[in-house]
């Protein structure tokens, strides 16, 4: 029934801009590419922003509706672990304190620096955390209680600062980021520190970044629908599988998707260089 229901919606947006074949490719790509976001903590965009980009849609204009997009996988994956947030606040309030004023700046920054190195980056370091999560076996499996003095918190607020700046200029692979500085710092399993970073990260710093890239000019309102609702079902589906398979399987996804990432991100680095 709901199958005959999408269907039927997207046929209702087809238009000789957009026929359907093209909508229900790009509702495939979001769904596909926010399960497997919502099970590994992010990277919905390296397949997600490609799809729109292969649509003609200029850069700026894909980020924010790929932002806009990740809103609703934010909220799709945060409804099952909604409960658990209140043992979580001071982590949860300094994350959108700090972070969204990165975001914002971030943004600012777009229009105005080259891109590239950045890419090379957090290609570099997506690699890194690949690797080291890959060679530490029992990371992010199980919750481990720390003492947090203030200089890990006052290192906590920069770290979450940049990662911002980096969340509004290019996106892809902050949300790995987010994830992985949850459970180094505080010691939290990867199902916890990603429903944490679906809740910050994909609600609140990507809105707040696709209102800022928003002014820079109109975007096609049909493909904002097909995305948001990709991303909605696609969030809500892996929030449901992730809680189903346990931390063993989300950090096989997390590791997979940090190589991926990379990769991608460091080869993109070359192409525009060249």
């Amino acid at each position: 029934m709901l199958i005959i229901f999408i269907l039927s919606f997207l046929i209702l947006l087809t238009d000789q801009n957009y026929p359907f074949y093209k909508l229900l490719f790009l509702f495939l790509v979001s769904i596909f590419s926010n399960v497997f976001s919502a099970i590994s903590g992010g990277g919905a965009g390296l397949i997600q922003l490609p799809a729109l980009l292969l649509f003609g849609i200029p850069y700026y204009q894909a980020l924010a509706l790929h932002k806009f997009a990740t809103v609703a996988l934010g909220i799709g994956g945060s409804l099952r672990n909604f409960r658990s947030y209140n043992s979580d606040l001071l982590i949860i309030l300094i994350l959108l304190i700090i972070g969204i004023p990165g975001v914002l700046v971030g943004s600012s920054l777009v229009m105005i620096i080259s891109n590239e190195y950045l890419y090379l980056i957090i290609g570099l370091l997506s690699i890194f955390l690949g690797s080291y999560s890959f060679t530490k076996p029992d990371l992010g499996l199980t919750i481990i209680n720390k003492n947090i003095d203030y200089v890990i918190w006052i290192k906590f607020i920069v770290f979450v600062f940049i990662i911002g700046v980096l969340n509004g200029s290019i996106s892809s692979g902050t949300g790995l980021l987010v994830t992985i500085l949850l459970i180094k710092t505080f010691g939290l399993d990867f199902l916890k520190a990603i429903s944490i970073t679906f809740f910050c990260v994909g609600i609140f710093w990507n809105a707040s970044g696709a209102i800022a890239l928003s002014q820079i000019g109109v975007f096609p309102l049909k493909i904002l629908i097909v995305l948001l609702l990709g991303s909605f079902l696609g969030g809500l589906l892996g929030a449901h599988l992730s809680k189903l398979k346990g931390n063993k399987i989300i950090k096989r996804f997390f590791t997979s998707l940090c190589f991926l990432v990379g990769v991608s991100l460091c080869f993109k680095f070359i192409r525009e260089a060249i």
